[in-house]
C-alpha cells in the first residue's frame, strides 16, 4: 500500500479569534442533553433540532426551529436554557490539543468570541481547565448572533487589528460563515467544520503549532 503523506500549511496572523464550544471546549454532551429536552418540550424531533443548534445563540436557534413563534418567547426560553447549561458541566472537557494551543497563545493577541454568555463561558472554560482570554466577546456584547460577523469584528477591534490580520478558529457552519463575512481567514476544527469551506481544516487542535515571530506575528503550522 502507498505510504501515507502528511501535508503542512502555514498561515501567519497578528491575532487569533477563538470560538469556544466545539473549538477549544468539547461541550457536546451538555448541549445535546439540554437541547433534546427543549425540543421534546416543544414537540420537535430532537435529532433534527441538534442539526442546527451549534454556533448560534439559543434564541437564534429557536427562531430557526420555530419560525412562527414570538421572539419574546425565544428570549425567555433562552434565559432558561443558559441557566440549565451553566449548571451542567458534566462531560465538559478540552478539545484534544487545546491546553497546549492555549498555552502557546499566552501573552499573545487573542480573544474568545462565543455565543455563550459570560457566566456560561466561564463555567465551561473552568470545567475544561483552560485559561480565560483577557479579551472576550460573549453573547451580552453583541446585538446579532453568528452567522452575523459582529462578534468577530468586535474582537478584532478590541485587540486593535484589522480583520485581514486575524484568523478565526471555528467548528460550526454559523461560526465559519461569521468569520468569512468578517473578512477573516477561518480554521475549521472538528467534525462539523470541514463541510463548510473553511480556509483550512483540522480534526482537532493537536494538528496546530503556534510560534511567535520576531516581528510580532503568529506563525500557524497546520499538519494533516
Amino acid at each position: 500500500m502507498p505510504a501515507s503523506t502528511t501535508t503542512t500549511t502555514v498561515l501567519t496572523a497578528r491575532a487569533f479569534l477563538l470560538d469556544m464550544d466545539g473549538t477549544i471546549v468539547n461541550s457536546d454532551a451538555v448541549v445535546e442533553r439540554c437541547w433534546r429536552r427543549w425540543a421534546e418540550r416543544n414537540g420537535l424531533d430532537p435529532e433534527e433540532a441538534l442539526k442546527v443548534v451549534h454556533g448560534r445563540q439559543g434564541y437564534a436557534t429557536m427562531a430557526v426551529l420555530l419560525p412562527d413563534r414570538p421572539m419574546e418567547q425565544n428570549y425567555a426560553d433562552n434565559k432558561v436554557m443558559l441557566a440549565e447549561e451553566t449548571a451542567d458541566t458534566d462531560g465538559v472537557v478540552p478539545v484534544a490539543g487545546a491546553p497546549a494551543f492555549m498555552a502557546a497563545l499566552a501573552g499573545r493577541p487573542h480573544a474568545l468570541v462565543t455565543s455563550a454568555d459570560a457566566a456560561l463561558a466561564r463555567a465551561r472554560m473552568t470545567a475544561a481547565d483552560l485559561p480565560m482570554p483577557e479579551v472576550r466577546v460573549t453573547a451580552e456584547c453583541v446585538g446579532a448572533s453568528k452567522p452575523d460577523p459582529e462578534g468577530f469584528l468586535k474582537g478584532a477591534a478590541e485587540l486593535g487589528f484589522a480583520p485581514a490580520d486575524c484568523i478565526v478558529f471555528e467548528d460550526s457552519e454559523a461560526g465559519i460563515a461569521a468569520g468569512r463575512a468578517a473578512g477573516m481567514r477561518v480554521v475549521g476544527v472538528g467534525p462539523r467544520a470541514n463541510a463548510h469551506e473553511p480556509t483550512a481544516y483540522v480534526p482537532d487542535l493537536t494538528h496546530l503549532t503556534v510560534t511567535a515571530q520576531a516581528d510580532g506575528t503568529l506563525r500557524l503550522e497546520i499538519t494533516g
